[in-house]
């Protein structure tokens, strides 16, 4: 939290941006269950190493985000819209060429890839799970920041007017 933190400068964000590991892990359970697989501490090391690639693609769409927030002051709609149409590219070749390398260890039959096959099925098909739901999920979750964001400071305005109100009384 604290690495993502500090260079984002926010505190939400590196929330927003963390929202995507559950989803991934629902997707390496699920390529689990599909493939009839047991979790097991090699299961472990592939759901970690997920936890990477889903963060590195969130922080993709939000630090662009960010970027086009702050050029030409962007609306909020637009710079989310630009954001995902610019990034979706590297989200979307990250993720299939990851899961690409990783097919060939899905279909192994020798003894020796046995103990391989659990942390590249928990790798590969939960970054694909993930995937589609960062392209939807990071949006959205920008856009709540976003309306929160704007609640707060409209309450603090009223807040603010309502002292200044009393104290003229």
């Amino acid at each position: 939290y604290a690495l993502l933190a500090i260079p984002l400068k926010s505190y939400s964000q590196p929330l927003i941006i963390m929202m995507a590991i559950p989803f991934g892990i629902i997707g390496a359970l699920l390529g689990h269950w599909i493939n009839d697989l047991p979790l097991g501490i090699f299961s472990l090391n592939g759901i970690l190493a997920l936890s990477g690639v889903v963060v590195n693609d969130s922080l993709l769409l939000v630090s662009r985000f960010n970027a086009l927030r702050k050029e030409k002051d962007n609306h909020v709609k637009t710079a989310i819209s630009l954001a995902c149409r610019s990034r979706l590219r590297a989200v979307l070749l990250t993720s299939f060429t990851t899961f690409a390398g990783l097919m060939p260890i899905l279909g192994e039959t020798s003894r020796q890839a046995q103990m391989l096959i659990p942390a590249a099925v928990s790798l590969g098909y939960g970054i694909m799970f993930a995937t589609v739901i960062t392209l939807v999920l990071i949006p959205v979750l920008l856009m709540i920041q976003e309306d929160i964001h704007g609640l707060i400071s409209r309450l603090k305005k009223t807040t603010r007017n309502q002292s200044l109100l009393n104290n003229d009384q």
